[in-house]
């Protein structure tokens, strides 16, 4: 039994994760997340003991001096709670239980159960995870971003993609179905990143993705420097690729192919989804949310994260390639690959989802 001491009670939570590593391409999703909890000033209430599920010689921790003091960073799962305020301007108030760390090296079943323990303890509605992963998609153009969920009656409730990938996975892919099992309802959303410039950061692939998770969640995301980081990257990127024909070239057949498939999306549908985020952002009543300077305004659920507790014993039942990994033209059936030509048309997604995997 997880005991969460001093933590108020949340109101209509949803917990939003991300994890560095194969389902992070471009760092997209862990910035994400990174850039909720800064703008909202979460306050960080519990940690994962790392010892339990990392290889310290693939994560190395990490030493810095504090006031002449040499400390230790610990590579882990941080969880930390934000209040936002409602997207109508109702007043209405949401907490958003924000979930970042590193996929575990290990024990993968046992790391589930321990972040759907705290689900269950704070009483989540609705788990999201953010993830990114490297498509046949143009920088000029805007980033796609998939919902996918193994929920049949949610995908039809939420217009989501029903997951039917079968492969390898990562740590999202198993979270997810680990919720399935426990009966959490969990989406993940993923923004597809150009293979071809897909070193960290890409502020516009984290933009996109809190752009959905706006839509999602009906509330209002404050942006700070995001958009503004957003710009200066894809201006940065089309200097490069003026720099090198071939790549200009490649960049305008991946226009065409992205232009030809999205000529139905220019609906009035999409145009009015957003014209509302427009007006979300402009109304001063809807604000970017509530938040006080100390996250949830209470220092006081800040605990101790090595005291005793257990974990509760709950059962746990096409993935993003790798960032890291070389593109092969090639690919093995069992094996997810880069997108071919054919896939450049949907942004990158292949036909069953909009990951090589994560579901």
């Amino acid at each position: 039994m997880i005991e969460l001491e001093g933590v108020p009670e949340l109101i209509d939570p949803v917990m939003v994760a991300a994890f560095e590593g194969w389902n992070d391409a471009g760092d997209a999703a862990s910035a994400a997340v990174a850039h909720l909890d800064r703008e909202w000033k979460g306050e960080v209430f519990a940690a994962l003991d790392a010892e339990d599920y990392y290889d310290f010689q693939v994560n190395r921790p990490t030493v810095f001096l504090d006031g002449g003091v040499r400390k230790i960073t610990w590579p882990t799962t941080r969880l930390s709670v934000v209040r936002v305020g409602d997207a109508n301007g109702k007043g209405r108030a949401r907490d958003l239980v924000l979930v970042r760390g590193i996929e575990p090296s290990m024990r993968w079943r046992s790391f589930c159960n321990e972040i759907l323990g705290f689900a269950h303890e704070l009483g989540v509605e609705m788990l999201v995870v953010l993830g990114s992963l490297l498509g046949d998609t143009p920088h000029t153009r805007p980033v796609p971003v998939s919902g996918v969920t193994s929920d049949a009656d949610l995908a039809r409730r939420l217009d989501l993609e029903e997951s039917r990938y079968e492969g390898p996975t990562g740590i999202v892919g198993i979270l997810q179905e680990a919720c399935t099992h426990a009966g959490v309802p969990a989406v993940s959303l993923w923004a597809a990143v150009p293979h071809y410039v897909s070193q960290p950061p890409n502020p516009k692939a984290s933009l996109a993705l809190l752009n959905r998770l706006e839509d999602l969640l009906d509330i209002s995301i404050p942006l700070g420097e995001l958009s503004e980081d957003a710009r200066a990257w894809q201006l940065g990127v089309d200097q490069l690729a003026a720099e090198d024909s071939e790549v200009a070239e490649y960049v305008q057949s991946l226009e065409e192919a992205r232009d030809t498939a999205d000529l139905p999306e220019a609906s009035g549908e999409a145009i009015a989804r957003e014209f509302e985020r427009y007006l979300r952002r402009r109304d001063p009543q809807t604000g970017p949310g509530v938040a006080s300077e100390g996250g949830l305004g209470d220092s006081s659920f800040l605990r101790d994260t090595t005291s005793g507790r257990t974990r509760p014993p709950r059962p746990v039942s096409k993935e993003p390639r790798d960032p890291k990994e070389p593109r092969d033209t090639g690919g093995d059936k069992g094996t997810p690959g880069p997108a071919t030509d054919a896939d450049s048309a949907d942004g990158g997604k292949p036909e069953d989802g909009p990951e090589d995997g994560g579901r």
